[in-house]
């Protein structure tokens, strides 16, 4: 799996919409028959900062997103929204999707 960390710095007048801004991006990526995952976050410290999770299956497959018309749609879009260079962790990992935690359950009603 290739898993994808991406930190993105909005500017501060989109940054109330910007989850409106990558909307279709979103909903198109999340459609690849390679993703796995495509999960937005808002930060708590910074409400200008947006932290992208997203997975594909494999290289091929983020190779096909990455040439896909709504990734260069969606980066236009965003071009126009940042305050900063985005900043990016991209790794292959052996396992597919989000696995449990091995150190955390939840537990009976009290």
């Amino acid at each position: 799996m290739i898993f994808i960390a991406v930190r993105f710095t909005a500017r501060p007048e989109v940054a109330d919409s910007w989850l409106d801004l990558v909307a279709d991006f979103t909903r198109a990526t999340r459609a690849e028959p390679g993703n796995l995952f495509f999960d937005w976050s808002r930060s708590v410290e910074d409400p200008h900062v947006y932290v992208l999770l997203e997975a594909f299956a494999d290289a091929e497959a983020g190779a096909a997103h990455v040439g896909s018309d709504h990734f260069a749609a969606g980066l236009d879009a965003m071009a126009g929204a940042i305050a900063a260079t985005p900043e990016i962790i991209n790794v292959e990992v052996p396992q597919q999707g989000w696995g449990a935690m091995a150190e955390l359950a939840p537990r009976g009603n009290p």
